[in-house]
């Protein structure tokens, strides 16, 4: 139970990391394996992810652990990715996801950041509740876990062309909200 593994990081026993690894190391590795698309960079991340959270419970007590490690395991993924990219032409789903989401969500960084990234986040995330099932499924899929569109479609039984058509649809939607929510 998750509140049972929260409850074991906050008492500071050593026994939450491993009760996090058997519970959600599958799940975090497949993240870092999306976007990182080695193994071992991947296990890395993991084992990143899992210190960041040995570091974060307490002060931080999540309400969904699955989200909270999701979340650290991706940033701590995309962090490493940037790293091993600088400096040259990165390729790859990575690569176009982040360029794709740069046309309509706006840069980072500053004093401000963290403060504009809450707000960006939970903007994002009402935008989100707006789309159809389906529709926030492709969406997630392709922006959050990095997915190739070709996979996207196969999932959903449409074809590439619909998929990337509806994604694009879906970025300009995105745009047009945030700059009505005053974040671009």
């Amino acid at each position: 139970d998750d509140r049972e593994i929260v409850a074991l990081y906050l008492a500071r026993s050593e026994q939450a990391v491993a009760e996090t690894q058997e519970k959600y190391g599958p799940y975090c590795r497949a993240i870092a394996l999306r976007l990182l698309g080695d193994g071992g960079a991947a296990e890395e991340t993991v084992n990143d992810a899992l210190l960041a959270a040995w570091n974060a419970i307490p002060p931080h007590q999540p309400e969904n652990l699955s989200t909270f490690l999701g979340k650290l395991t991706r940033r701590i993924a995309v962090n490493r990715w940037q790293a091993c990219a600088a400096g040259k032409r990165g390729g790859g789903e990575t690569a176009l996801c982040l360029d794709e989401l740069g046309e309509c969500v706006p840069a980072g960084g500053g004093p401000e950041g963290e403060l504009a990234g809450k707000e960006l986040s939970a903007a994002v995330s009402r935008w989100l509740r707006t789309l159809g099932a389906e529709k926030r499924r492709a969406f997630v899929l392709r922006y959050w876990y990095a997915c190739p569109v070709k996979e996207i479609a196969v999932k959903f039984g449409w074809s590439e062309t619909k998929t990337a058509n509806l994604l694009s649809r879906a970025r300009a939607s995105l745009r047009t909200f945030l700059e009505g929510e005053d974040l671009l």
